[in-house]
């Protein structure tokens, strides 16, 4: 009797420690947010809203697309072809992790901080290990172990050995391999994916598949650096502007009398162009004008016929009427003058005895 009550307490014991390991290895983590093409989790089909457990082995057809939101808002994207872990699952409680690690086998993958410190984040690839610090970036895992990191937001690092690299700007990428070799940070482009030797490496930045739900962001301009240069679509060519319409023309208001719509008036058109106009004489001047008696100051003496001219027209020389005066006649004009001797120099006068000075030093 006594052995089978310690059977029973055994059996108890087994039952609650299972159960206990069991609901702690189907803790859920988070759900699907999109599916495409074929998902599965553990072995399984999955669909949109399907709950993600901890150490859930997540895996993508080549053609599948899954995009998953853990409880800390943490979102991760995997693309075709992947396998991915998740290892590590520490929730608090107070929506946020104390601990969360992924282990990526292989594959193409996307991801977005949730509210979690940077330090509860980490993930393992064959190459080395990727520390999260606030951050939105790409990684791929090849299938020898080679791993590429492309930083889109925030920053990053990336340690392998004892040797990190950090990435501060945004589209920088470097290389690790599975020996420990890490290159120098630099911009992603299509060298970078001919270093990987896959062109589908990174189908988030080329644009081979498409993200919703806020995942999306810049693609750095692989895309185009990708196309060929055939397919590429010509530069657009910027059209210039169109010229200002010309301003409105004034309407000039034409007058009535050149309105064939409006009847003339007398004072629209002019009496020089009216018909049969008799023209006033005020439109004449007054000596023309025959009803009006021609003042003397209109008509001149001298156009006066048998006008005779008075004296006071002609020059006192040519008046009758007036004495000329002495200043107007010479004296050398008078025919009978007889010059005085004051004219004549005093060697000529016959009155003054000529001197020595008169005559010439040679008479």
């Amino acid at each position: 009797m006594h052995h089978m009550r310690r059977q029973a307490i055994a059996l108890t014991v087994s039952a609650a420690l299972l159960g206990a390991d069991w609901a702690h290895a189907v803790e859920v983590v988070g759900q699907a947010a999109l599916i495409r093409t074929s998902v599965t989790g553990n072995g399984q089909e999955m669909v949109v809203r399907d709950p993600v457990h901890r150490d859930e082995r997540i895996r993508t057809s080549r053609s599948g697309l899954g995009q998953f939101v853990f409880r800390d808002g943490t979102k991760l994207a995997v693309g075709w072809g992947s396998s991915v872990v998740i290892d590590k699952f520490v929730y608090d409680g107070s929506n946020s992790l104390k601990k969360l690690t992924l282990n990526a086998a292989k594959g193409t993958f996307r991801w977005v901080s949730g509210s979690s410190k940077s330090t509860a984040y980490e993930i393992v690839t064959p190459a080395g290990t990727i520390g999260v610090r606030g951050t939105v970036f790409d990684f791929y895992v090849a299938s020898d172990g080679t791993t590429a990191m492309v930083l889109l937001n925030g920053a990053a690092s990336f340690c392998s050995r004892g040797d990190c690299r950090q990435l501060t700007r945004r589209c920088d990428s470097l290389v690790a391999t599975r020996s420990g070799g890490i290159s120098s940070p630099r911009r992603v482009n299509r060298t970078t994916l001919r270093q990987l030797g896959n062109a589908r490496a990174l189908p988030f930045l080329t644009g081979d598949q498409k993200l919703t739900g806020g995942m999306q962001t810049g693609a750095c301009r692989l895309e185009a650096a990708l196309q060929p240069k055939d397919d590429r679509k010509p530069p657009r060519v910027r059209e210039p502007a169109p010229a200002p319409p010309p301003p409105p023309r004034k309407r000039v208001e034409r007058p009535s009398w050149d309105r064939p719509d409006k009847e003339t008036t007398s004072r629209d058109k002019p009496d020089f162009d009216r018909p049969g106009r008799s023209k006033p004489d005020r439109d004449k001047v007054s000596w023309d004008r025959p009803d009006r008696e021609r003042p003397q100051r209109d008509v001149s003496d001298r156009d006066q016929p048998g006008r005779t001219k008075p004296d006071r027209d002609r020059p006192d020389r040519d008046r009758s009427d007036r004495e000329q005066p002495q200043r107007d006649v010479s004296d050398r004009d008078q025919p009978d003058r007889s010059r005085p001797d004051r004219d004549r120099p005093d060697r000529d006068r016959p009155d003054r005895e000529p001197t020595p000075r008169d005559r010439p030093d040679f008479d």
